[in-house]
């Protein structure tokens, strides 16, 4: 027990690492890149056993926590706004349509098994990362796993200028429009706000109290259990079925808004989730380290030329109106 309390702390001190130095940069540099860099540098340093995460006792916690965390972030969404905003929502998939084609024709450059790792990626977050680092790992493709998360490490630094670039350029256009009377000063009636309805109590506001801790830690394994089962009959992915899932049960007034955090525990999950990355990272070496840099370089490029094509050239755009606001929510 005292060498895994042991090497559990030291796995968070670098995490902490990763938090502070995010929070001194103002987030200049992110606290997953600055923590997956320092785990990797130690890595191929010899600092860190290889094994930290198994011998931290997070390996098994990592395996049950993205069903989970997947069933949790079901609870999240609000499938109304989802509606309302369709535009966005459809221009969002057209942009990962069109990561998944560039991408893939990258296949005979960088390989199959690196493309094939990075698009999840590139278009997911969290979860897709730890699937795709764990698959790979278990299929004996540790280059490839590597790749997914240094992809995931990075990709912040890549897609959050350019869609905070399109997304101002946008604000400036509308500016200058307003200030020339091209736009009206009235609110469109499309934004204008509606009365709502008096909304009828779901199951679950009506006996919020009886959601403990507890309950709600329950509800999210038994909605893990159930995403992974099903996954087994239908051979389709478990992290699908869990976020669809999170939908149905959130819209039937069954679970409460955003599960964990009433859990008091997305925190912790998070955490256990971002750690099961950590060993695709523990084989790497040198070596290894700079034959990926073509990989990253060529995954990122053919991204960024993709969603490029998709929403400036391709009449993608006009979905949402703009073709800079149209390149800012692709990214």
């Amino acid at each position: 027990m005292l060498d895994m309390l042991l090497w559990f702390a030291v796995v968070l001190i670098l995490f902490s690492i990763g938090d502070l130095v995010a929070k001194v940069t103002k987030a200049k540099l992110s606290s997953v890149f600055v923590t997956l860099m320092l785990f990797l540098v130690l890595f191929v340093a010899g600092v860190l056993p290889p094994d930290i995460i198994e011998k931290a006792g997070l390996s098994a916690a990592a395996s049950w926590s993205v069903p989970i965390l997947l069933f949790s972030m079901g609870s999240m969404l609000n499938l109304r706004q989802f509606i309302d905003e369709w535009r966005t929502v459809v221009t969002c998939w057209l942009g990962i349509v069109a990561v998944i084609i560039g991408v893939s024709c990258t296949i005979p450059f960088i390989g199959k098994d690196m493309a094939l790792c990075a698009i999840p990626v590139i278009n997911g977050a969290l979860p897709a990362t730890q699937i795709m680092t764990q698959a790979a790992t278990e299929a004996g493709l540790p280059l490839a796993a590597a790749l997914a998360a240094i992809v995931f490490a990075v990709q912040k630094f890549v897609g959050t200028p350019i869609a905070s670039n399109a997304s101002l350029k946008y604000a400036r256009s509308l500016i200058a429009d307003y200030r020339e009377g091209k736009v009206s000063k009235d609110v469109p009636e499309t934004a204008r706000k509606t009365p709502e309805k008096q909304k009828k109590a779901t199951f679950a506001e009506k006996y919020d109290a009886y959601y403990s801790n507890n309950v709600c830690i329950l509800l999210a394994v038994l909605g893990g259990l159930l995403a992974v089962k099903l996954g087994a009959i239908t051979k389709i992915n478990y992290a699908i079925l869990g976020l669809v899932l999170g939908v149905i049960f959130t819209q039937l007034g069954l679970l409460p808004q955003n599960l964990l955090k009433k859990a008091q525990t997305s925190g912790f999950i998070n955490m256990v989730v971002f750690a099961a990355i950590i060993p695709a990272l523990a084989k790497i070496s040198v070596g290894d380290l700079i034959s990926l840099i073509v990989p990253l370089v060529v995954v990122f490029a053919v991204a960024i030329i993709s969603i490029f094509i998709m929403m400036k050239i391709l009449p993608a755009w006009k979905i949402l109106g703009d073709k800079s606001m149209a390149f800012g929510v692709g990214f």
